[in-house]
């Protein structure tokens, strides 16, 4: 559970505003999901793998047990059939949330989890789960992130895979374990201990190398044969697909029959997002139409999230452009003077300026030089001087500089503000 010091959590705090921003200007609303929830309210919506992993205390008061929030897909499920499935759909929901599960030490996974996710739900249609698919991918590039690809496949048509097969009920949970893994050793035993024919091994196997564009369908359909069962998930992924294409976003797409999210509530269009500067998904999602029901009545839906701290990993220190250092402005005064410094800092910062109060032990051009270089030493881009005066607040004169310029100036406190930004857009 990592530690953000304040130059990385400002970063990650802009990140994070430029996402979550972005979910608003496509109509999705923010959902605050609570930290704590019952286990055996909620266990209804957690695959067992991450019930195994979860956080658990006791109620003090009922004697009932808490987990820490595992996954917040599922709890907007709870919420959205406990209170929200009445509403006009389709509901477009967002969120920023933690969420903890338990890994074991040195198994370079985090325990605490940040992420931001949106969740679209009402319907099953392609046009929705193309709208999840182009927003995420536009989530992306407003970060800052250009070079990543999102795996996009359909679970039924490898559950279909896994049946036709004849799988017994624990060799297909453990094949689908495999696969959500891409564990080809283990799959490739299993296949072998269940004396599956050799070629459905062969199917089964070959799907997991097949990623690619157009070519993975042609591939898909001449395996699916007639099998309605095979066709009908390419068939949706196909339409997916295209309006993806029509969209704009295909060179960020890679098809891949093998793609198989390893929560066991996604029964359709499912993917995940993969940059070169990490080694494991940024994040991912998909559909899942019987989620809801269990918790009251099918609704369908689908969604994705983005996990925080890898994206960030992935920009390695660039992304969206932060707030410019260049509003930062140290305003300094003799102790004597502080009320004067306190009304120049309220003034600047009602302009949207970032300003911080330091002491002056030393008034005049001498004053200056230490205050700026004070400036420069906090990241300030501006030093701003109170000095001795008897004039009114607005017209009293200060000395203004940038603190890496040479040159200082003297003006009214009433022009302070609207030079500092002159500055600091030109030095954009």
């Amino acid at each position: 559970m990592a530690t953000l010091l304040p130059d990385a959590a400002q970063r990650v705090r802009h990140l994070e505003r430029v996402i979550f921003d972005g979910f608003a200007r496509w109509g999705y609303r923010e959902i605050i999901p609570p930290t704590l929830e019952y286990l055996d309210v909620l266990s209804a919506g957690l695959p067992v793998e991450i019930l195994e992993k979860c956080y658990k205390v006791a109620d003090w008061a009922t004697g009932r047990v808490f987990v820490l929030r595992p996954d917040v897909t599922a709890q907007i499920a709870k919420i959205v059939a406990m209170s929200l499935a009445g509403h006009a759909a389709p509901l477009r929901l967002s969120y920023r949330s933690t969420v903890f599960r338990h890994e074991p030490d040195h198994a370079g996974r985090e325990r605490e989890i940040f992420q931001l996710g949106v969740e679209l739900i009402g319907a099953d249609e392609s046009w929705m789960d193309a709208e999840i698919l182009v927003l995420l991918i536009a989530s992306l590039k407003a970060a800052g992130l250009a070079d990543f690809k999102v795996s996009l496949g359909h679970v039924g048509f490898y559950q279909s895979l896994l049946a036709q097969a004849g799988l017994s009920a624990r060799g297909r949970q453990q094949a689908e374990l495999a696969v959500a893994h891409k564990d080809l050793p283990t799959l490739e035993q299993l296949l072998k201990r269940e004396r599956v024919s050799p070629g459905q091994a062969r199917a089964i196997l070959g799907a997991l190398e097949r990623y690619g564009r157009e070519e993975v369908l042609a591939w898909g359909r001449a395996v699916a044969g007639r099998n309605p069962r095979l066709l009908n998930p390419l068939a949706r992924l196909t339409e997916v697909y295209e309006l993806l294409d029509a969209a704009g976003v295909r060179d960020h797409l890679l098809l891949d029959l093998g793609e198989f999210r390893g929560f066991d509530y996604y029964d359709g269009i499912v993917f995940d997002v993969f940059s070169a500067n990490v080694g494991c998904e940024l994040g991912g999602g998909g559909r899942y139409n019987h989620l809801i029901g269990r918790f009251g009545r099918d609704l369908p839906s689908t969604g994705f999230a983005l996990d925080l701290d890898r994206l960030f990993k992935a920009l390695d220190g660039r992304g969206a452009e932060r707030a410019p250092e260049e509003r930062r402005v140290l305003v300094a005064a003799p102790a004597s003077r502080f009320r004067q410094a306190f009304r120049v800092s309220q003034l600047l910062r009602a302009r949207g300026l970032t300003a911080c109060y330091a002491p002056a032990r030393r008034g005049g051009a001498g004053g200056f030089r230490l205050i700026r270089a004070q400036a420069r030493a906090s990241g300030m881009a501006w030093a701003v001087l109170v000095g001795p005066s008897s004039v009114s607040s607005d017209e009293a004169p200060v000395m203004v500089g940038a603190a890496t310029g040479r040159a200082a100036r003297t003006v009214r406190v009433r022009d302070l503000p609207d030079l500092i930004l002159r500055g600091a857009h030109a030095r954009r």
